[in-house]
């Protein structure tokens, strides 16, 4: 389960677009951020993607991309032009490709190496879906199957496109706009695949072409309703539209740090089996599985350097978000991470932290709280002005970012390691964890 948020020049306190997303997964499933060079490829070349071989094109662009470490394309990514993409999962009563094929973050990747604006980066995703379709496995641990929207945004402008096997709709953003783990677009949209009133109504979704609605007809109702992603996009949709004009980077960095369900000061993570929270904490059950593996920031310039916030680790709330540039590259951060617990890996040292905060989350989050604010008001105030500066003085800023960041969370560890317990969580979370640790081999 996943949210991806934009605000545009009109909403935000700088006249930037920026954008936003948690990247949910299996929490074994280390997430990675890298950067990709810009390339030029043989005539007749071919590219894998994570399970098909697709035509190459010439040149492809460089790419920053946040992915699990197993899959080609990502959840997440922008490139050399500001091309920024976020992808979500959404259920659908067409039924889902199982051979394998190009998956959603697939084409969001695929989209970021060869375009240059959020039209094009869309018209192309479109151009992919309907020559190739969508299907594959996209799980971890286990199978799991669905369709895709996204979220396109370049330094002027964004989309949404959802989709439902090769149907699709899409809708221009005018201010804000957020999407989730369902279909939001209604009535009314800007573009939409030839077929998708007529396939509906074929299909005794709906009555008529006048009854017609892309999110009650197509949505499927079982997974759409637990993966509870109409309360997390009105929370954020919310969130974003009190402060419409006032947006900024830490803007949208508090709300991916949202937990929807309750706000109240005694919210842990171990209270739910059910529904989600857009900064997503894993539990017990096939519906609590997931956790936000990786968050992303970035603000979209139309002059100057675009900057990204990336955690590269999980859950929002016990992580840093920290700046990169794609021309100054990602600081070394470790080894590369899997799905098994690695101590040089910077997912792992953090998700060794993030589980420890998790078992008495109310008494430790505290030792997070103050020095999260501080360090990251302390970075924005450093990257402000540096979009315009040398590369190499860009790339000191991020490298000097990871290595306090790491250093803070190398400290707290320390302490909230020794603290006493003042809470136990409910024995179905427990339980929940102990599996999980003991899969990653992590005890």
């Amino acid at each position: 389960m996943c949210d991806t948020i934009v605000a545009l020049g009109n909403s935000t306190s700088d006249g930037n677009v920026i954008f936003g997303k948690n990247s949910d997964r299996h929490p074994n499933e280390a997430h990675e951020v890298l950067i990709f060079p810009a390339a030029h490829h043989p005539a007749g070349s071919t590219v894998k993607c994570t399970y098909i071989e697709i035509p190459q094109v010439s040149a492809t662009n460089q790419v920053l991309l946040a992915k699990p470490f197993w899959i080609w394309g990502a959840e997440m990514g922008s490139n050399e032009h500001g091309v920024t993409i976020g992808n979500e999962a959404v259920f659908t009563r067409t039924p889902y490709g199982k051979a394998p094929g190009l998956i959603g973050m697939d084409f969001l990747r695929l989209a970021l190496e060869r375009t240059n604006t959020a039209e094009s980066a869309m018209m192309l995703i479109i151009n992919l879906l309907e020559q190739y379709g969508q299907g594959g496995n996209c799980g971890f641990d286990h199978k799991m199957y669905y369709h895709n929207s996204f979220l396109i945004c370049d330094p002027r402008e964004a989309w949404v496109l959802e989709t439902s096997g090769k149907e699709w709709a899409a809708e221009k953003v005018k201010d804000v706009r957020s999407i989730s783990n369902a279909i939001t677009i209604g009535e009314k949209w800007d573009l939409a695949s030839a077929n998708l009133v007529s396939s509906a109504v074929k299909n005794g979704w709906c009555r008529s072409a006048e009854d017609f609605n892309f999110a009650r007809c197509y949505s499927e109702p079982i997974y759409t309703t637990f993966a509870s992603g109409r309360s997390r996009q009105a929370c954020t949709t919310k969130s974003l539209k009190a402060q419409k004009g006032r947006i900024a980077v830490k803007t949208m960095m508090q709300v991916l740090r949202s937990h929807t369900r309750e706000i109240r000061p005694a919210w842990s993570p171990d209270r739910k089996i059910t529904g989600a929270d857009v900064c997503m904490h894993a539990g017990w059950g096939p519906i609590r599985e997931n956790q936000t593996a990786g968050s992303m920031v970035s603000v979209l310039r139309e002059e100057g350097h675009s900057e990204h916030w990336v955690t590269a680790t999980a859950v929002p709330c016990t992580s840093l978000f920290k700046p990169v540039w794609l021309d100054a590259g990602i600081p070394q951060t470790g080894a590369s991470p899997t799905g098994e617990y690695d101590r040089s890996a910077l997912y792992w040292r953090h998700e060794a932290l993030q589980r420890e905060i998790s078992r008495d989350y109310q008494s430790r989050i505290k030792i997070v709280c103050a020095m999260q604010e501080k360090f990251e008001t302390d970075q924005i105030e450093k990257v402000t002005s540096a979009s315009r500066y040398p590369v190499q003085a860009r790339k000191e800023i991020s490298n000097e970012a990871f290595r306090q960041a790491d250093e803070i969370e190398t400290a707290w560890y320390e302490q909230v390691s020794t603290m006493k317990v003042s809470r136990h969580n409910r024995l179905l979370y427990r339980l929940a964890w102990k599996k999980l640790d003991a899969q990653a081999k992590l005890i």
